[in-house]
């Protein structure tokens, strides 16, 4: 189905892990999976470059369960072989729409799928193939959102596009505080000096830094991703 022409040739999506999780409590929803693989599809479909970043909080996250006594390094490393289970089952999920995809984690393991290299990475961006970075950043104390981050740039992304549970940034959240108000555009700079939790500092600041707009969106609002690219629906942008 033709969605129009992008407002982007090169994006980065990232989604949470718990995205994919859908009604259920843990783990993945094939469903849900395979919705939102059809609407990374359609956007592909337009000749829009993807590259794609998936959290591993559905299966493992790794600062909640180093609260509880596990040593953070260890628990980063495990979520981020989470990180890499979903991306596999997206690689799949992308496969059966007919999409070309690669998965490339930052942490090796050749027999899984290919490690990451910004060369090859950009090969197979400019061949139309969507990539799925996984791994996060290889290193612990890092999360998804600052290797979403870091991969955008790397990649020369035109925009870092977060589909989160809610429709944009809000004053405050909007599930617990009615009153909440969305903010239609906001800088970087205001996100951290309100202390707003869209992403973490890290990520923030390294977006800021390379000049990557940030557009949030709801991942849950079926076909949201098609009409944000299209300037459409509801979102807030952050703009260094």
């Amino acid at each position: 189905m033709d969605i129009g022409m992008p407002r982007y040739s090169r994006i980065l999506l990232k989604i949470s892990g718990e995205a994919l999780m859908g009604e259920k409590s843990f783990g993945l929803d094939m469903e849900m999976v395979d919705r939102v693989a059809g609407e990374i599809a359609e956007v592909w479909r337009t000749g829009t470059q993807i590259g794609l970043v998936i959290g591993g909080g559905n299966i493992f996250r790794g600062v909640s369960d180093a609260a509880k006594g596990m040593e953070r390094t260890t628990a980063d490393y495990m979520g981020m072989l989470a990180t890499v289970m979903n991306a596999l089952a997206m690689e799949n999920a992308l496969g059966r729409q007919g999409v070309a995809a690669r998965t490339m984690s930052a942490v090796p393991m050749p027999t899984v799928c290919e490690s990451f290299t910004r060369q090859r990475a950009w090969k197979h961006l400019e061949a139309g193939r969507v990539v799925l970075f996984a791994g996060g950043t290889g290193n612990p104390f890092f999360t998804t959102d600052t290797g979403a981050a870091l991969k955008a740039a790397e990649t020369k992304c035109q925009a870092l596009f977060k589909g989160t549970s809610v429709d944009g940034i809000y004053t405050d959240d909007p599930k617990t505080n009615p009153e909440a108000e969305r903010f239609d555009t906001i800088t970087y700079d205001e996100v951290l000096r309100r202390n707003l939790k869209v992403m973490d500092a890290a990520a923030v600041a390294l977006a800021r830094d390379n000049n990557i707009p940030l557009v949030v969106f709801s991942i849950r609002e079926p076909g949201a991703l098609a009409k944000v690219l299209r300037g459409e629906g509801t979102f807030t942008t952050v703009t260094p």
